[in-house]
């Protein structure tokens, strides 16, 4: 058996058509939504996620605020740029790149930005609303995930669901939109006895540990859906590859579906970025919000 393998650069180029059909409906009322980024310091990682932002924000129609800050930028001019993006009317969206500079209190920072702006989904006001299935704004990549287990499932509910790591970025928000649709939710993590067996659990099967290929083909049940958030570098032969958390060759020979790294979830958290966004602008004027681009 192969499994299929889930396309998420297909499905992220889907969304961002959605995304750019509903600014254009939005454009005919004279509304344009707005998204802010501020990066502070010279990450060359951030650099280069922070450009694709900015690249895609203006590919759908949006307008993109961009603010690159010096690394040691005090903490206390970073929340004063934040208070005048939250007071802007043209900015919908204010996201703030991590990591930050040691000197910076990254919670602090998080929790400045207006939890209606908030399109990353961080703010403890969104963590509060999105645990008790109330309307918020929901984690990029965790939202990416539930929209290609739904669109290859449809129905997700009263499946077995195991989520290895128990971050807040990515594994805590997971295993509460996959409870909000009704899956049995386990979470796993570096300190769970039986980790494979575990695993072989779970009818859909979430790795967001950030350790290269840890998950391998034994672990699956034969037929499940694997979504492998990792993304880390690794040498192989001299030259950098990016692996997932999931051996992709074994566990590929066992799951039923399964998303590659690169080309999986990655493409779908700059989509998801966009589609809350405009789901942002929308509450903000308080018109319909897009279908299918939320929870």
């Amino acid at each position: 058996m192969t499994a299929q393998v889930i396309d998420g650069k297909a499905f992220a180029a889907r969304v961002r058509t959605d995304v750019a059909a509903g600014v254009a409906v939005l454009a005919a009322q004279g509304i344009t939504p707005g998204l802010a980024v501020v990066l502070v310091g010279e990450d060359p990682a951030s650099q280069v996620y922070v450009g694709a932002k900015g690249k895609q924000t203006v590919e759908v129609g949006m307008a993109s605020f961009e603010h690159r800050l010096p690394g040691d930028t005090p903490e206390a001019d970073l929340l004063a740029l934040i208070s005048r993006l939250n007071a802007d009317p043209k900015v919908h969206g204010i996201l703030v790149q991590l990591p930050l500079p040691a000197h910076v209190n990254a919670d602090l920072v998080i929790n400045s930005i207006s939890p209606a702006k908030d399109v990353d989904g961080f703010h403890i006001s969104n963590v509060g609303l999105l645990g008790t299935g109330q309307k918020s704004m929901v984690p990029c990549t965790p939202l990416g995930c539930l929209m290609m287990l739904r669109d290859h499932h449809g129905s997700l509910s009263g499946m077995n669901a195991v989520v290895v790591g128990r971050s807040n970025i990515v594994g805590k928000p997971m295993a509460q939109l996959l409870l909000g649709d009704s899956c049995t939710v386990t979470i796993g993590h570096s300190r769970s006895r039986d980790l494979p067996a575990l695993c072989r659990t779970a009818d859909i099967l979430v790795a967001a540990v950030g350790r290269p290929e840890m998950i391998t083909g034994d672990w699956v049940k034969p037929g499940a859906t694997v979504i492998d958030v990792g993304i880390n570098r690794v040498e192989r032969d001299g030259k950098t590859r990016l692996v997932g958390d999931v051996h992709f060759e074994s566990a590929a020979a066992v799951a039923g579906a399964i998303t590659p790294v690169p080309g999986g979830v990655g493409p779908m958290t700059i989509a998801c970025l966009l589609a809350n966004t405009l789901t942002a602008c929308c509450r903000a004027h308080g018109l319909p919000e897009p279908q299918g681009l939320t929870v």
